[in-house]
């Protein structure tokens, strides 16, 4: 039977604009996205939901601000499943808020909530446009009346897209030049030097690199994990269920890690390819073990 009492396995976006060190980070980060000028990162308090008690539904970043709950996720591939799944953070996200502030969502006064924005970050190969809304309805029959409406912001976040945000967001700007820089290897096997290289050549006056080169350690293993992932994604797709399944396990084991296996599997159900179930069955757990295990890690 596996354990289940690893560390939450974060991506470098996330650690990057979601934790309480680079506040400032995520204030621009927010201020380039809509146009805001708000200058006391203190304003913002982080609200991602990464708590095993959620049974693997955890989310990327998330804050409050002012009258706002921001929701931002990153994505390594289009997903036009994005409305459901910010719809089923957001529920857990208002959840936690309700309880945190002990509001009564029974009584006979009217709550008053932060309003929910919703952004993903694209930054696949695939080409797409800088922007791009993406809605819940369009999952539903056309000629049907929906009573619940979600509307998602996609922003393409390549290197050399987006320019007026990037431009304002000087951490983001950074971190697309080096995933344009990482994405250069043409291989697995360079990976690991490609890394180090795009570190090392990044230039001085960045503002992100003292952090990444004070944490180097963890930035590769993030970005190892997220070219597994993307790459087994791809060849889940290209090759056919068992065979994508079988290559991503065998990655994840080759990387060393004892859990390589479960991050896999957790990318795999939770972009819907593989029932949590099976999923479980094939780490030797029950389904509630391996929804508590995969809670702990970032798998898109």
């Amino acid at each position: 039977m596996a354990e289940s009492n690893v560390q939450y396995k974060d991506r470098l976006f996330n650690y990057l604009f979601g934790s309480e060190e680079n506040k400032a980070w995520t204030l621009s980060l927010y201020n380039a996205v809509n146009g805001s000028n708000y200058t006391d990162p203190s304003a913002i308090e982080i609200t991602t939901i990464r708590e095993v008690m959620y049974l693997g539904m955890h989310n990327d970043t998330s804050f409050l601000i002012s009258d706002e709950m921001d929701l931002y996720e990153q994505q390594s591939s289009y997903n036009p499943n994005m409305p459901l799944r910010m719809l089923q953070y957001a529920g857990n996200l208002y959840e936690k808020y309700v309880k945190q502030r002990k509001l009564n969502k029974y009584g006979s006064s009217l709550l008053k909530l932060p309003v929910p924005k919703l952004v993903v970050f694209y930054n696949g190969k695939a080409d797409q446009p800088d922007e791009t809304i993406l809605h819940l309805s369009d999952s539903f029959p056309v000629e049907s009346d929906p009573d619940i409406a979600v509307r998602v912001r996609m922003l393409n976040v390549n290197y050399g897209r987006n320019k007026k945000i990037l431009e304002e967001c000087k951490p983001l700007a950074e971190y697309a030049w080096l995933v344009n820089e990482v994405r250069k290897a043409k291989n697995e096997e360079e990976l690991e030097g490609i890394i180090d290289a795009a570190i090392t050549k990044m230039p001085a006056d960045f503002v992100i690199k003292p952090f990444l080169v004070e944490h180097k350690a963890e930035v590769k293993g993030m970005l190892l994990t997220e070219y597994d992932e993307v790459a087994t994604m791809e060849l889940f797709k290209a090759e056919g269920r068992e065979e994508g399944i079988a290559i991503g396990e065998a990655r994840g084991e080759a990387r060393g890690e004892a859990k390589g296996r479960a991050e896999i599997l957790s990318a795999l159900v939770k972009d819907g390819f593989l029932p949590a179930a099976e999923a479980a069955k094939r780490l030797d757990m029950t389904e509630s073990e391996f929804l508590k295990l995969s809670g702990q890690y970032i798998a898109h």
